[in-house]
């Protein structure tokens, strides 16, 4: 602000002696001067105030920019360990899977081999015929 800004009372007609203006004049402008002087230091005080300010939000930002980097990192690394265990357990599935697939199959080839055999007890005579009584199956 300067001092033309602030709105200067008007001086009232000067009494006879213009000493008397003088020193009124003197006066006000060293009300103006003070009163300036204050705003202006209490402005400039605010202002450092705001432009340090900036500067510790500007490193923060920095600093809270670099932490967010380096968490998403960890991020990733826990997100590789999930997906491992998720991939280990799906592989436990599919082996449990393949194990069950197989029991089931040799099930079927147990109860194969169970009719075979009681046919071959039924028709022992008919075995020779069909190249059964060499012991091949």
């Amino acid at each position: 602000m300067s001092a033309s800004a602030l709105p200067i009372p008007p001086t009232p007609p000067s009494p006879t002696h213009p000493q008397t203006a003088e020193a009124r004049a003197a006066f006000t402008a060293s009300l103006l001067s003070a009163g300036t002087s204050t705003v202006e230091s209490d402005l400039k005080s605010r202002a450092g105030d705001l432009h340090a300010n900036t500067a510790t939000i500007d490193k923060q930002e920095q600093a809270l920019l670099k932490e967010t980097k380096n968490l998403a990192r960890e991020g990733d690394k826990w997100q590789k360990v999930v997906d491992d265990g998720a991939r280990g357990v799906k592989e436990t599935g599919d082996v449990q899977n393949w194990a069950e697939m197989l029991e089931r199959d040799l099930c079927v080839l147990e109860d194969t081999m169970a009719m075979v055999d009681e046919e071959e007890g039924g028709n022992v005579n008919q075995a020779g015929s069909h190249g059964l009584a060499n012991g091949h199956r």
